[in-house]
């Protein structure tokens, strides 16, 4: 992407989209609250080939064959990423539940991940959602290069910044390049305190629901608190990425007990904002994005006792109780 493109995503997508996403939003797209304190991480890298010409995050290779690389499958299907219908609905989705914003993965100007973000920018905001970003561990970033995607992404009206694998770069070098950077919230990927306050940033979240499972959100919340920062722990329904990586971890979702106990302790440490892990990262098994029922797969069936139909959806119906309860708690 250019600078160029980067400055205009927010106003700018090809007519084409922008007329699929005007017929699939409808007259209700943004009916129905959402909370500003929820936000979503989502993945718009997925490609198949009659779409893009090629897969992409849908499959690995095993042994010089093809695998499916998801523990679970959409409801949806093998989609493609850039297709405008398919981004309107999931935007449907996330505002439904309740949430306020989604944090839309980037891997730098070029990628794939970028020359998307218009279509996922213009599809969220129809939809009333606000758009943060997430700075992924593209190649040959620094905290330079950072400091310039955000200065860069800001002028297109994106305040809010999420910097994954921030332990990896120095504090001090953070606070250097962060230091002119202005009207943003930047959110450091850690759960070192006094590193993010030395390194500048605004926040932290914590991203993996594997080793933060939530016992950790009252202590990382409250001492964040004390150093002026402000905290946004991650909650997500499980983790499953032995088809992908052959990772051995495994996090159960207990038909949304997972879920549950996450969101309980992210509101119990009176969390500044709530982070979701995550909208469609299907790879790891942490998505929450509809999931049909599929021979030697698992499914969602059994989800708080929804079954079927209800049960695909059961993980966005459970963010909307959720997104609501958080609502409730901060009105009193």
């Amino acid at each position: 992407m250019s600078r160029v493109r980067v400055r205009a995503f927010v106003g700018v997508a090809v007519s084409a989209a922008t007329l699929a996403l005007a017929s699939a939003a409808g007259p209700s797209a943004q009916s129905g609250p959402v909370s500003g304190d929820v936000a979503i991480f989502y993945y718009p890298w997925y490609s198949t080939p009659l779409r893009d010409g090629r897969w992409a995050h849908w499959y690995v290779e095993r042994d010089g064959q093809p695998l499916l690389s998801t523990p679970y499958y959409p409801s949806r299907g093998l989609y493609s990423s850039s297709n405008a219908k398919v981004v309107a609905a999931q935007m449907r989705e996330i505002r439904a539940a309740g949430v306020g914003t989604v944090v839309v993965s980037w891997w730098g100007e070029g990628s794939p991940e970028a020359d998307r973000l218009p279509l996922v920018a213009e599809a969220a905001r129809r939809f009333g959602l606000e758009v943060a970003i997430h700075l992924e561990p593209y190649g040959g970033r620094t905290p330079a290069s950072t400091a310039a995607d955000i200065a860069e992404l800001s002028a297109g009206g994106v305040t809010d910044f999420y910097v994954y694998d921030a332990d990896r770069d120095p504090a001090a070098a953070w606070a250097e390049a962060l230091a002119g950077v202005e009207g943003v919230r930047i959110f450091g990927h850690t759960t070192l305190v006094g590193r993010a306050k030395a390194a500048g940033f605004d926040g932290l979240y914590t991203y993996d629901v594997v080793t933060w499972n939530g016992a950790l959100f009252q202590r990382l919340c409250t001492q964040a608190h004390k150093a002026g920062l402000l905290c946004a722990p991650s909650v997500g329904p499980g983790y499953d990425a032995r088809l992908a990586t052959r990772h051995d971890v495994v996090r159960p979702r207990l038909r949304g007990a997972t879920y549950d106990r996450m969101w309980k302790t992210a509101l119990r440490a009176r969390a500044d904002l709530v982070t979701i892990t995550s909208y469609n990262e299907w790879q790891e098994g942490t998505q929450i994005e509809p999931a049909q029922n599929q021979v030697e797969r698992p499914s969602y069936e059994g989800a708080w006792e929804r079954r079927g139909l209800g049960a695909q959806r059961a993980y966005l119906e459970a963010t909307a109780r959720w997104t609501e309860q958080l609502r409730v708690a901060q009105r009193r």
